[in-house]
């Protein structure tokens, strides 16, 4: 067998699709593919057992969804996710999958996919090596940035740069440094997604950057000379972040 063989694990519920995975797997030497599942539930009892690299991911499939279950692994493998429906490439790149395959998707695109799966591997530190950390391995360093739906285009936005985010009914607008992004989306769900310690709710219409906070007047923040409210009901959590 080849050194640093890069175990796959094929998830999807359309027996065609995981065919043209396995027929596309056989012809690259160095991916093997240890096991196919119809769906999510078959592939958690594999993954018990087994450690694989590389999860060749359906999105839309019964029972639990490709993100969902994603969601529920305490180690993830590197994921490619595979799907027919363009609409769950944001959240697909939100859980750090390093690519998104639009079926039906050519030879050549799958090996663009496995290549940056590859390459990630040898990163952390080669097949079979840190797929699947150890309880107490190191923690990956944390993310810094958003990735934000808006006008056809996917924006990558650091957290550095987001001054504030306002919210306009079903849009939220996030104000940068250097420019305004509209998205469709809600401030109650970027709550769960940003991280508490760098941005928090201080208005029912306003989540802020706690370290672009320049003053405090009142019942209101200055921040980049944009007067910011503070709602009643979040006051006091906003005082006792800016303040600790």
């Amino acid at each position: 067998m080849l050194k640093n063989v890069i175990r796959s694990l094929i998830v999807d519920d359309e027996e065609l699709a995981r065919k043209l995975l396995q027929t596309y797997a056989d012809r690259l030497p160095h991916l093997e593919v240890v096991a196919e599942c119809k769906n999510p539930l078959e592939a958690l009892v594999y993954l018990q057992r087994e450690r694989i690299d590389l999860l060749l991911l359906d999105i839309q499939m019964p029972e639990l969804t490709g993100i969902e279950f994603l969601k529920t692994l305490p180690y993830k493998p590197i994921v490619i996710f595979t799907t027919a429906y363009p609409d769950f490439a944001l959240e697909g790149y939100s859980l750090d999958a390093v690519d998104y395959l639009l079926k039906p998707f050519s030879f050549e695109r799958f090996v663009q996919g496995v290549n940056k799966a590859s390459e990630l591997l040898q990163i952390r530190g080669g097949a079979g090596k840190s797929a699947w950390p150890a309880p107490d391995a190191a923690k990956e360093p944390e993310k810094d940035y958003i990735m934000v739906r808006s006008e056809h285009k996917i924006f990558r936005i650091r957290y550095e740069d987001i001054l504030y985010i306002q919210g306009m009914r079903e849009y939220v607008a996030f104000q940068t440094v250097d420019k305004k992004v509209l998205s469709l989306n809600s401030l109650k769900q970027l709550e769960q997604d940003l991280p508490t310690h760098r941005f928090v709710r201080s208005h029912k219409s306003y989540i802020i950057s706690l370290d672009k906070v320049d003053s405090i007047e009142g019942n209101m923040l200055l921040i980049a000379q944009q007067r910011i409210p503070i709602g009643t009901h979040f006051r006091e959590e906003i005082m006792r972040m800016l303040l600790e």
